[in-house]
């Protein structure tokens, strides 16, 4: 099948989708395939729900003339993704990193909107699906595009780049996420650097934070911008506060490693010449949400939930950050970190450790890496465990931490808190 033919019928709605469940009208089903299911057996369903085309890879489902039959729906949506980026030819930003993905794009996207019609990731759909979902989401009128990057294996990052082809691309850090799948620190370094490696081929720009040395060492060979030297950052108690010229900017983000996400967020929108009010208004009014960093008051308690996603090194910043906090009778309940693989037994371990030694005593420990460790810290096998634990304990008057990887679900703790 010519993509070009399916690019023409894309073009007459611009919408895409891959659940029937969650149908548009109008739209182009692909039916892509999973480990539990065939969307080649939803086709006519999509139809039958008001989709107005369908692609399919199964050639008895081609039933109507409105049903693409192609050799590979996956690849299809890639290519078709591919295409429309070229046709469409606007400033594309990409970022990647172990960290701040979500966080970076949601304050990039809340800055450039200020000005410009902007399309970003939804969510975290920043794989090899979501990505070309992303471009698909752009029209005649998108001006800029903001896409997130993810991968937990050597080449994705790669892929997604020459998918996206972006002009801008930032790394936000480097740090001990999916180990499991890149072996070692080194080989995180090398991955999420393939964004770099698109960047220096094609002579598109690099946005790289100065006090980030290897940011700075892999990106030399590349044009590149810097963080403005007019943000400076003030403090975080809990939230970040910096200046930008003469501007005095009080964020809602906790944390001092939040930092960075905003301080490229006004680099971008300063490349982009957005008015500095503009870009102080949108990092002031921007609110973090589905678990990342939220605080929570409830009764006498206050909750600083980031149980969206967790690795070493994000445990770490959230552990520091939280310690040097004003706040009193604070609490940690830290949650199991998955895809470290033969690192996993030693970072649950070190950061047993570093809880301790902030003399955060009566902190708690969940899950089955953290039940495993050396440590006098309270330890529960699961979630659910901790959730019977907690029906029959009345905090009161504290500061409580609560992170861990997304898996542990650690977000209905706070409904027995």
């Amino acid at each position: 099948m010519n993509i070009e033919k399916i690019y023409i019928a894309y073009q007459e709605h611009y919408l895409v989708d891959t659940d029937t469940r969650s149908i548009r009208k109008n739209t182009m089903f692909f039916a892509l395939r999973g480990v539990n299911f065939n969307g080649n057996v939803f086709a006519a369903e999509a139809i039958a729900k008001g989709a107005a085309y369908a692609v399919v890879d199964e050639e008895k489902y081609a039933t109507a003339p409105n049903i693409f039959h192609v050799s590979d729906v996956l690849a299809t949506l890639q290519a078709l993704a591919k295409h429309h980026r070229n046709v469409l030819g606007i400033p594309i930003v990409a970022l990647t990193g172990s960290n701040g993905k979500t966080t970076s794009k949601e304050l990039i996207h809340a800055v450039l909107r200020k000005k410009y019609v902007v399309v970003a990731t939804k969510g975290n759909l920043n794989n090899h699906i979501g990505v070309p979902l992303t471009l698909l989401s752009m029209c005649p009128t998108t001006e800029i595009a903001v896409v997130e990057m993810g991968a937990n294996h050597p080449k994705e990052i790669a892929f997604l780049s020459d998918l996206v082809q972006p002009d801008y691309g930032y790394i936000t850090n480097f740090g001990k996420a999916h180990l499991e799948g890149f072996g070692s620190l080194e080989g995180v370094v090398r991955a999420k650097s393939e964004l770099y490696d698109y960047l220096r081929k094609n002579h598109k720009i690099a946005i790289v934070n100065p006090e980030d040395a290897k940011q700075v060492a892999r990106t030399k060979e590349i044009n590149r911008i810097f963080f403005s030297s007019d943000i400076i950052y003030k403090t975080a108690k809990p939230f970040v506060q910096l200046t930008f010229n003469d501007h005095l900017i009080t964020s809602q983000l906790i944390g001092g490693y939040n930092y960075t996400n905003i301080a490229a967020a006004i680099t971008i929108g300063v490349t982009f010449e957005v008015p500095e009010p503009s870009i102080c208004s949108a990092i002031s009014n921007y609110v973090p949400t589905n678990n990342r960093s939220q605080i929570i008051k409830k009764d006498s308690l206050t909750i600083i939930l980031d149980a969206y996603n967790a690795n070493p090194t994000s445990m770490q910043h959230a552990l520091d950050s939280f310690a040097v906090q004003e706040a009193a009778n604070k609490l940690v309940i830290f949650g199991d970190m998955f895809e470290l693989g033969s690192d996993s037994a030693q970072e649950h371990q070190d950061l047993a450790e570093k809880i301790l030694a902030y003399k955060l005593k009566d902190s708690i420990l969940v899950g089955t890496h953290f039940s495993k460790v050396s440590s006098p810290l309270q330890k529960f096998p699961n979630t659910e465990a901790l959730m019977v634990y907690l029906k029959s304990k009345h905090y009161s008057n504290r500061s409580i931490l609560i992170k861990g990887s997304r898996g542990m679900a650690l977000e209905k703790l706070v409904s027995f808190l």
